[in-house]
């Protein structure tokens, strides 16, 4: 099974897909690449950072399940290989889970988002991200909400993390697709 967890900067989807796959032996997270620089409070296994170069031959070799130009830097999400018997988490933003559906490929769809606009500003701001960027992810936000509608995605408001997590985990493991 594919599932895609998606939302706005800042909302918390890192920080669920990581319980996710703490709380599920069976549950794989792909780990995204991208070429912007690492915040000081992230922690260096959060991507795969590149520079642009090795980005461009990944993109020209044919790793990348899909990829994207966000404010200036690239993101990505491999082709996953899981190993056997594992279901596939991926952690991307909307315009990623698109790239994916348009792939053909069937998921199920989860969107994160925070209780309100003004949570979803704190947030950006307390992982170090300056005002313009906080403008621009807000700004962002609001189609990527938008878009997900579109999608048919599952909404979950992260308004206090382990409930959001379990409703994660509720979702994923009683859909009719899971065997």
């Amino acid at each position: 099974m594919l599932i895609v967890v998606s939302g706005p900067g800042g909302v918390g989807k890192g920080t669920i897909a990581e319980l996710l796959v703490e709380r599920h032996e069976k549950l794989w997270l792909s780990k995204s690449w991208t070429t912007r620089p690492r915040r000081e409070t992230e922690n260096e296994e959060a991507y795969v950072f590149v520079n642009r170069k090795e980005f461009q031959e990944a993109i020209e070799a044919g790793v990348f399940l899909e990829w994207a130009e966000f404010h200036g830097n690239y993101y990505a999400t491999p082709w996953p290989d899981p190993p056997e018997g594992y279901d596939v988490l991926l952690e991307i933003d909307v315009q990623g889970a698109k790239s994916v559906t348009k792939q053909g490929l069937e998921c199920l769809m989860i969107f994160v988002d925070a209780p309100t606009i003004e949570d979803q500003a704190d947030r950006l701001r307390g992982r170090g991200d300056d005002e313009e960027e906080v403008l621009l992810r807000i700004r962002e936000g609001e189609r990527e909400r938008n878009d997900a509608r579109e999608l048919g995605a599952i909404f979950v408001i992260n308004d206090d993390l382990d409930r959001a997590v379990s409703e994660i985990s509720s979702i994923i493991y009683s859909n009719p697709t899971k065997e």
